[in-house]
């Protein structure tokens, strides 16, 4: 735990929505930056959350599902933010929970430290320095059961193992990786995954109502609706790179935007492409609409101290109105804001692209519009690798108004990889890494 958390847990019930939820107090954060120039971007306010048992929370939420959470304190709210109304009031999402890789003979193994964790959406407040948890609803199954974070299918997502990487686990058809968040007029919400990939619609109060994902994938065994309504080409994503961005469009479409290059026509291609794609869903139809080609910036570009293309990922997707939108373009280090506009003739939903079999591959081409490919136009809006004050791994951005941007990082529950994440009485050596929400000032707007 830090040494900063100064705050209390307590557990209450809410009016609005009747289950469990957590309350925390004052924490510390650094303050804002009084330096930066009025004429450059420059952070306003940081906030931090503080220590919160992991299994205490989690438990308040649904009674019994961690027997033992090693010592990790609530994390991983950073995967999205999205207004909930009220000035300094956000949404947020957990991602699947606690997690590493321990290379075991050679071949690294995926831990899931706490496998009955379940993911959450949290609901926070900024106020001043310090973030204040004041809702939180469990993702639960139609019985409402815990979802929980494990993989889902064999062959095809990583096997699970125990902290250690000793013990391997159950698959759970069930789990979700979740990653963007945003929030529909009837109180309900829409999530992204990452397994599926997949986009799944959550009643008010957190139960899967639907989850879509792309045709062929032939998940079963699940505590839930499952409706095959997306591109097969999507079977062929990277592992851990599903879906990351969600952003609502006037109207209420969604974008949906998958976080890398497929692997296609294989992994090696995959790696080496800039050219992820975005969706367009309507969740009137129930179906995909458009399909869009987005190009990442050459590498070295986005993130100056990276030169591996794989490292790119997009992680957020903000509307912006109309058609537009912030893409957030980013390796661990480093984020970029780019400006695009869906426009009608980028849509190549149903083309060539969407089968596994044309050759080349949208990802394998070099210059996909010099290939005829209507790849979305953009314009940079802000540079977060500049900003001082910002933290690594932003992973979820908000509109706050016309001039204000709020960040949220993934700290990864205070997670790193290898054999030294966990002491010998298995508790976590925690990172240090703390949950930010940082305000950045746009001296231009958008």
């Amino acid at each position: 735990m830090s040494p900063h958390a100064t705050g209390r847990l307590r557990v209450r019930r809410s009016v609005a929505v009747g289950v469990p939820l957590v309350v925390i107090a004052a924490l510390v954060a650094a303050g804002p930056d009084a330096s930066a120039s009025d004429e450059d971007a420059h952070v306003v306010r940081t906030a931090t959350l503080g220590d919160i048992p992991l299994g205490t929370f989690s438990n308040a939420l649904l009674p019994g599902t961690v027997d033992d959470d090693r010592g990790i304190d609530l994390g991983g709210i950073g995967s999205d933010i999205y207004p909930a109304g009220r000035k300094g009031e956000f949404w947020t999402v957990t991602d699947r929970g606690p997690n590493g890789q321990i290379k075991v003979s050679g071949t690294k193994r995926r831990t899931f430290p706490v496998p009955g964790f379940d993911p959450a959406i949290v609901k926070i407040r900024v106020v001043g320095d310090t973030v204040q948890v004041l809702d939180a609803l469990p993702v639960t199954t139609s019985s409402g059961r815990a979802v929980t974070g494990l993989s889902n299918q064999a062959g095809r997502d990583e096997a699970p193992y125990s902290y250690d990487a000793k013990s391997p686990l159950s698959y759970n058809p069930n789990g979700l990786d979740t990653e963007g968040i945003v929030r529909a007029a009837d109180g309900s919400f829409w999530l992204v995954d990452e397994y599926g990939p997949s986009l799944v619609h959550v009643s008010a109060r957190g139960k899967v109502l639907t989850r879509y994902v792309p045709k062929g994938l032939n998940l079963t065994g699940t505590d839930y609706p499952v409706v095959e309504a997306l591109p097969a080409i999507l079977l062929h994503r990277k592992i851990n790179r599903g879906f990351e961005g969600l952003a609502q469009l006037p109207g209420s479409d969604l974008v949906l935007a998958l976080q890398s290059p497929l692997s296609l026509p294989n992994p090696a291609a995959g790696e080496a492409s800039r050219t992820t794609r975005l969706l367009r869903f309507s969740p009137k139809k129930k179906a995909v609409t458009a399909e869009y080609a987005y190009r990442f910036d050459p590498v070295n570009v986005v993130d100056p101290s990276e030169d591996d293309t794989s490292e790119l990922k997009i992680s957020s997707v903000v509307a912006v109105g109309g058609n537009r939108l912030l893409v957030e373009e980013r390796t661990d280090k480093a984020a970029r804001l780019q400006l695009v506009k869906l426009e009608r003739d980028a849509n190549i939903l149903g083309g060539p692209y969407d089968d596994d079999t044309t050759s080349p591959s949208l990802e394998q081409l070099d210059d996909p519009a010099a290939s005829g490919v209507p790849v979305l136009d953009k314009r940079l809006v802000v540079d977060l690798g500049t900003v001082a004050g910002v933290p690594g791994k932003v992973e979820g951005i908000a509109r706050v108004d016309h001039d204000t941007l709020a960040l949220i990082n993934d700290n990864d529950f205070g997670m790193t990889d290898g054999a030294g994440a966990f002491d010998a009485q298995g508790r976590l050596v925690d990172s240090g890494i703390e949950t930010k929400v940082v305000y950045v000032r746009l001296p231009h707007g958008i």
